[in-house]
């Protein structure tokens, strides 16, 4: 038997093309009864090919395509299911079906799992069941090839789709995912398959897309929802998700999803967002700077008509923006001349016809809606779009009223003191010099009065600053009343006055001006209850005589004031020529008590007192010598005045106070036997703030015993306010300092008064003493001085003894002690110190 043998079944008709089958079936009698069985078919259906060996159907099938090849698993040369192997590799395209006997049927299932088609078995193989299952199995593969062409089509067109596309089952499981969603998800196919399609959604959105889903299906409705895919790496993509079932008739067997990538989208709306919600921040910003800058905002449109007001401006314009809206700006915005009342022109129309910034007229008022008047100020400007034409006006302006009243009040006060509302220099000088020109211009005189008033600081120390500053005002009016309108009061500073008299016909006017403001100063000034006193010391000096320049002409009147009250204080003095050597002496004075104080160029001198019935000495007064460097030895009368009146007093006053006090302590401390000293207080230094806690300081420093420091105080500074005085002589006395009246009987006091007073001793002044001799009446004084003190139980002690009478009447009236150059001139504090040694 041939290894090969071809059958071939004719065809009648040679446009049918019969199946080819290859049989590999090394027994004839199978071979044959397979072939009778597809023959016996007569419908020439298959071209029939038999071989018997393995390696001739290795060779067949690697020069021809079979359609069929019917395959025995015991061949000589191949078998089981490595011959099935080889056969597959070679027709892989073939419908291999096994031809298994009774004992291989195993191998031929194994066969099938390894990619044959069916198997038959051999004991069964008839011409009518052999072609009909040839056909159905053929078929089936058709159907099968089909199905894959299909699925391969699917998947190739899914596959070019930008839509991502899941398919689930009717568990929901996944069946099928496309390229675009598995670019997409992150996910591999592998990794998609059986899993649910809600696995890639973000957690933040799990929540409400799954709720949405049941919604859905609860209602049989389309599922359509936007949510976050969250992959693998944590990247974000943005999905929009349609969903639909699968029917088979009424019955749903799965779900088609399809995703599209929306995160361009979304990141596009995002910025848009973020883009609107940026206008509407700058909008509301702008909204809300607009309404909360103290200025006020008005615009307009080409044609005139408002579009915008901000809050100020609705307040001072008297419209709500949405009332303003639309209407002329003429309507709303009325502005006046505010010097002449008249109309004046809107700046805005202005600003956007010459397309610049246009400044608002000085005095410009606005016309509220109510008619209120406000003065306002600043400016209008063009608005412009982004191709820079002019498409309206904004203004900007404020109310300035209180701004230019309190303008006008701030150049009021630069030119008149605040206190008496009088002109201050700066107006004076100005009015002064404008007087000059026209009495230049009219051959006329000019007066100028330089006023001060006495003993002022007295009172504003003793009564307080408010009485102080009632007064000046009360003055101040007063000196107004007294001069033409066409003078000028002047307050020049502290209690200092200056008159500017305009056109003076000769000296003489300027002289009865004085006078009568002398007359008008003699009545009391009656203020919070108190009856107070003011004088005036007045210099004068007149143009062109005195000077010819403001300057000149101040400083010459301010030099003879100085001498009026030089002069016994409350009288009136012409600036005289030789005038200005004293001054300049007295400012050089002034000058070098500021240096004396700083370089230490004081000294004390010391006077002793005596008793007059025992000659022993009790006590001594401290006097205060200057030595000068230029001067030489200066005595108190050529600068405590000058003193006083500029405020050193206190200063110097102190140094003695504290030097006379380290003096006697210096001779205690020496073993010396020494005798409380007396020191003059002036009444600045009474009256200064501080005084009694700067005695106790001093006391407490030096280490002196409080009674050998005794204070000398005249009747004057006494009686000033006898209520302060009362507790500051109190303080001191429970202190242990002594006490004296000194220069008893010089001035005003009251018997009662001094009763009150912790006084130890009565000072008689000199003045009584000097002619006590050949002078009944002074005799007369001190006998009655005398006799009060004992009664009031105070030691008298008569100054300026200087002769052998004078102290034979003082100790046949038996007055106690005494001083003067009789006994000794004041020593230094060496000379001193040997008297206190000597006892003489």
């Amino acid at each position: 038997m041939n290894d090969i043998q071809t059958t071939v079944l004719r065809v009648d008709d040679p446009a049918d093309f019969p199946t080819t089958v290859l049989l590999i079936e090394d027994d004839p009698a199978d071979a044959q009864l397979i072939q009778d069985a597809l023959a016996g078919t007569g419908s020439n259906a298959f071209r029939v090919e038999w071989v018997t060996r393995l390696s001739d159907a290795l060779k067949r099938l690697g020069n021809e395509i079979f359609e069929v090849v019917l395959l025995d698993l015991t061949l000589p040369d191949g078998k089981g299911l490595e011959a099935f192997d080889q056969v597959l590799q070679a027709a892989p395209d073939s419908l291999i079906l096994v031809l298994s006997g009774l004992t291989d049927e195993e191998t031929a299932r194994e066969a099938m799992a390894r990619g044959a088609h069916d198997y038959f078995s051999k004991g069964h193989v008839d011409a009518h069941w052999l072609p009909r299952a040839l056909r159905y199995v053929m078929e089936r593969k058709v159907a099968s090839g089909a199905l894959q062409s299909s699925q391969e089509r699917f998947r190739a067109m899914s596959d070019a789709s930008p839509l991502g596309i899941f398919v689930s089952d009717a568990e929901g499981s996944c069946i099928y995912t496309n390229a675009a969603y598995q670019a997409i998800s992150g996910l591999t196919l592998e990794q998609t398959l059986g899993t649910n399609w809600s696995t890639a959604i973000h957690p933040e959105d799990r929540a409400r897309v799954l709720a949405e889903w049941r919604d859905a299906a609860r209602g049989q409705a389309p599922f359509q929802t936007e949510f976050r895919f969250l992959q693998a790496d944590d990247s974000i993509v943005w999905t929009r998700v349609n969903s639909a079932a699968m029917l088979d008739g009424k019955k749903s067997f799965g779900q088609v999803q399809t995703v599209e990538d929306i995160s361009g989208r979304k990141s596009a709306e995002s910025v848009l967002q973020a883009a609107e919600a940026s206008l509407f921040e700058e909008k509301e910003r702008a909204q809300v700077t607009l309404n909360s800058i103290g200025d006020a905002v008005l615009t307009i449109d080409l044609s005139g008509k408002v579009t915008y007001l901000n809050r100020v401006a609705e307040a001072m314009t008297g419209w709500f923006c949405t009332e303003a809206l639309g209407r002329p700006i003429s309507e709303i915005f009325t502005l006046l001349d505010g010097t002449t009342g008249l109309a004046a022109a809107n700046p805005m129309l202005r600003a956007m016809s010459d397309n610049e910034t246009v400044w608002l007229g000085a005095d410009r008022v606005l016309v509220r809606r109510d008619g209120f008047e406000s003065a306002i100020e600043d400016s209008a400007a063009p608005i412009h779009n982004r191709d820079g034409e002019v498409t309206g006006a904004v203004i900007v302006f404020r109310d300035v009223s209180e701004s230019r009243a309190m303008a006008l009040e701030m150049a009021h006060l630069a030119q008149h003191d605040f206190l008496t509302s009088l002109p201050n220099r700066l107006l004076l000088t100005e009015r002064f010099s404008h007087a000059i020109e026209l009495a230049r211009r009219h051959t006329k005189q000019v007066g100028l009065m330089f006023l001060d008033l006495d003993n002022f600081k007295h009172i504003n120390d003793s009564l307080g600053h408010a009485i102080g500053d009632r007064l000046l005002q009360s003055v101040a009016n007063r000196l107004v009343a007294c001069v033409r309108t066409t003078d000028t009061v002047c307050r020049q500073g502290g209690d200092e006055f200056v008159i500017l008299l305009a056109e003076i016909g000769h000296p003489q006017d300027a002289a009865q001006v004085a006078e009568t403001l002398h007359a008008a100063l003699d009545m009391p000034h009656l203020i919070d209850g108190h009856e107070l006193h003011a004088t005036l010391s007045i210099g004068i000096s007149i143009f062109p005589d005195d000077g010819t320049t403001v300057e000149t002409l101040m400083q010459n009147a301010d030099t003879a004031m100085y001498h009026a009250k030089a002069g016994g204080r409350d009288n009136y003095q012409f600036f005289r020529a030789e005038m200005n050597a004293r001054a300049v002496r007295r400012q050089f004075v002034e000058t070098s008590l500021r240096r004396a104080l700083r370089q230490g160029e004081f000294l004390l001198h010391y006077q002793p007192k005596i008793d007059l019935a025992s000659g022993a000495m009790t006590g001594a007064e401290a006097l205060i010598r200057w030595q000068d460097p230029e001067l030489g030895l200066v005595y108190p009368a050529q600068f405590v005045p000058i003193a006083e009146e500029n405020g050193l007093i206190v200063p110097v006053g102190r140094w003695v106070l504290r030097e006379a006090c380290r003096q006697v302590q210096t001779w205690l401390d020496a073993g010396l036997p020494a005798v409380p000293v007396s020191v003059n207080i002036s009444a600045v230094e009474f009256r200064h703030e501080g005084f009694v806690a700067g005695v106790a300081l001093i006391l407490k420093e030096t280490g002196l015993a409080p009674h050998y420091l005794e204070l000398e105080l005249t009747e004057s500074i006494l009686m000033h306010d006898v209520e302060s005085s009362t507790s500051i002589l109190e303080a001191l006395k429970a202190m242990g300092v002594q006490l004296a009246i000194d220069d008893f009987g010089t001035g005003y006091s009251s018997l009662s008064y001094l009763k009150r007073f912790p006084i130890g001793t009565l000072k008689i002044d000199q003045s009584f003493v000097r002619d006590i001799a050949t002078d009944a009446d002074d005799a007369s004084i001190v006998s009655a001085v005398i006799g009060m003190g004992k009664n009031l139980k105070q030691r008298v002690i008569a100054e300026g003894v200087e002769t052998q009478a004078q102290l034979a009447l003082l100790q046949a009236r038996h007055c106690d002690e005494g001083q003067g150059f009789h006994f000794s001139h004041p020593v230094s504090a060496e000379d001193f110190a040997r008297l206190l040694d000597t006892g003489n």
